[in-house]
């Protein structure tokens, strides 16, 4: 007879806290703003209203389908770490499923130019995914975004001025 205790199965262990795929998601949604009158830009430039519509639309799917996977990221974490890697597997298969229905859906309305549609599904995507790469934590102490970055105006942006007294570390030798 053994007396030690069963090792409680990882994949039944669930996350607890806040999902770091969510707030690395709101950042990205936050970091896309800017994209909106560049995407419409775009579209005007080479295929009139239209096109503008159409890459509005694929801006749009986009934001939706990286918030999706984030919630279905974190709705699985909150059960089991294994419903989480079921959430990502087929997640990314539902998502795939939405984004061709989205485009099924709309493809033959007079507002929808498909290439401006399509490249803006395909640029935005991998543009946004690898513009977060920078602002991504790769450790497991920080999940989610990388600490120390500035957020707020407040942050002081100069080192301290040495005091009145001739505080000796601060002063050049």
């Amino acid at each position: 007879m053994s007396t030690t205790a069963a090792q409680p199965n990882p994949l039944l262990q669930r996350l607890e806290g806040p999902a770091p795929a969510m707030e690395v998601a709101l950042d990205i949604v936050r970091r896309s703003i800017w994209l909106v009158p560049v995407a419409a830009l775009f579209g005007v430039a080479f295929w009139g209203g239209g096109g503008a519509l159409s890459a509005l639309y694929g801006l749009a799917i986009v934001v939706v389908n990286l918030l999706l996977s984030a919630w279905l990221l974190a709705a699985g974490g909150r059960i089991s770490f294994a419903a989480m890697a079921g959430a990502a597997f087929f997640g990314f298969v539902l998502r795939l499923a939405l984004i061709f229905v989205a485009v099924l859906v709309v493809k033959d309305m007079n507002w929808v130019r498909l290439v401006p549609l399509g490249v803006t599904l395909i640029v935005t995507h991998l543009g946004l995914l690898f513009w977060e790469l920078r602002y991504v934590s790769g450790s497991l102490a920080f999940p989610g975004l990388k600490p120390g970055r500035p957020t707020s105006s407040h942050t002081p942006t100069t080192a301290p001025t040495p005091s009145a007294e001739g505080d000796a570390s601060c002063s050049p030798s």
